[in-house]
């Protein structure tokens, strides 16, 4: 009795097994993007949703901001734990509000301008084609990024809001949160190089279902940044170069480590600040600038002054350098759009290849016979 009863447990238990069997655990597809040069933030698809983490918002930031991504579709399907994200979007992004005219160019580069719906200074947005959709009444003017007009805002109702932070203590974001609108910082601007900033346009890109599109943007935009970097190489003379202008009493200009000094390097120039160290500008007195740059061969950037006579105006000791006296002064701040928005300030982080191409041309003309420099002017 005691062996059949034990065999028709065993057979029992068999046949338990093979009609119970566990289910097998929910398997996620993980695939991280890859990033060549930015280090600020980080995209990872799973099997039916992706998380966006930005991991430098701002300069010597300790908070990291999570965000889910899921597809509309797929919206009313998932359910995740909304305190583990700073945000869960649906994508793709059918109406935006961006804050800095820097991000711009990547929607324009997506071709999703038209989503754009609120921008804060829209008069110093200078793309001809995101005007003519202000002009139009497609774009609303929201104010300023530190105060935004918040009813204006809630009136249109955006998907999310693409913020940048200082500090990250802007009251109007908290307060656009809680309306249930996200805001995702964008810390392009923070990156150390000038590719690692424009690669950002892959941040745009998982926002609209657009990741093919930005990888392709991306790759042709670091193409044509490291042939016109190999050609600069070729130069047999390296033009010494000045950069900057007093502010007041003190004269401020980028330091050796900065995203300005390393195009500058990739340009094959003598940047006489090259082998300076730290964040964030130099800030130096005239005599000290003076005593080093009278004689440099050109100056680059000299503030907002557009001509020879407004900076003569400004301060007379600008006349004492070589630069002036030999009118070999540039600015990219001379090239602006119809309401007087500064187009490298828009421009000029997505595009680093073409702000590289400028100052080659400026400073090496025979590698660059035919181009035409897209930011900087030589001043009036």
């Amino acid at each position: 009795m005691i062996s059949r009863y034990l065999l028709i447990s065993l057979c029992f238990l068999l046949f338990n097994c093979k009609n119970k069997a566990p289910k097998p655990a929910i398997k996620l597809d993980v695939a991280k993007v890859s990033l060549n040069y930015a280090k600020g933030f980080e995209i990872i698809h799973h099997e039916n949703f992706s998380t966006l983490t930005i991991k430098s918002p701002w300069p010597k930031s300790d908070k990291t901001y999570r965000y889910a991504l899921i597809q509309k579709n797929m919206a009313p399907k998932i359910t995740l734990n909304k305190d583990d994200f700073d945000g869960i979007i649906t994508i793709p992004i059918e109406k935006m509000v961006v804050t800095s005219t820097t991000h711009i160019p990547a929607l324009e580069l997506l071709e999703v301008e038209e989503t754009l719906v609120g921008f804060p200074g829209t008069d110093y947005i200078s793309s001809e084609k995101t005007r003519t959709r202000i002009d139009n009444g497609y774009i609303r003017e929201l104010g300023k990024n530190e105060g935004i007009n918040t009813e204006v805002l809630l009136e249109i109702q955006p998907d999310v809001v693409v913020g940048f932070g200082i500090d990250g203590n802007n009251k109007t974001f908290e307060t656009i949160k809680k309306s249930g609108i996200p805001v995702i910082y964008n810390g392009d601007w923070v990156e150390h190089s000038p590719l690692a900033k424009a690669e950002w346009i892959k941040f745009f890109g998982v926002l609209y279902n657009k990741r093919q599109e930005a990888d392709s943007v991306f790759k042709s935009i670091e193409r044509s940044y490291i042939d016109a970097k190999s050609l600069a190489s070729n130069a047999q003379n390296k033009p010494t170069i000045l950069s900057g202008a007093m502010h007041k009493d003190i004269w401020y200009l980028p330091n050796g480590t900065s995203t300005e000094a390393q195009i500058l390097k990739d340009a094959n120039v003598d940047y006489l600040w090259s082998e300076t160290k730290g964040s964030g500008s130099l800030s130096l007195n005239f005599e000290v600038v003076f005593d080093k740059a009278k004689h440099a061969d050109i100056w680059l950037n000299p503030s907002y002054y557009t001509s020879f006579e407004v900076l003569e105006k400004a301060n007379a000791h600008y006349t004492k350098f070589d630069a002036f006296k030999n009118k070999t002064i540039y600015n990219s701040a001379n090239t602006t759009g119809t309401t007087g928005g500064v187009l490298y300030y828009e421009l000029g982080i997505a595009r680093p290849d073409l702000v590289l191409k400028d100052i080659i041309k400026i400073c090496h003309p025979e590698l660059l016979v035919d181009y035409k420099p897209f930011f900087y002017k030589p001043l009036d």
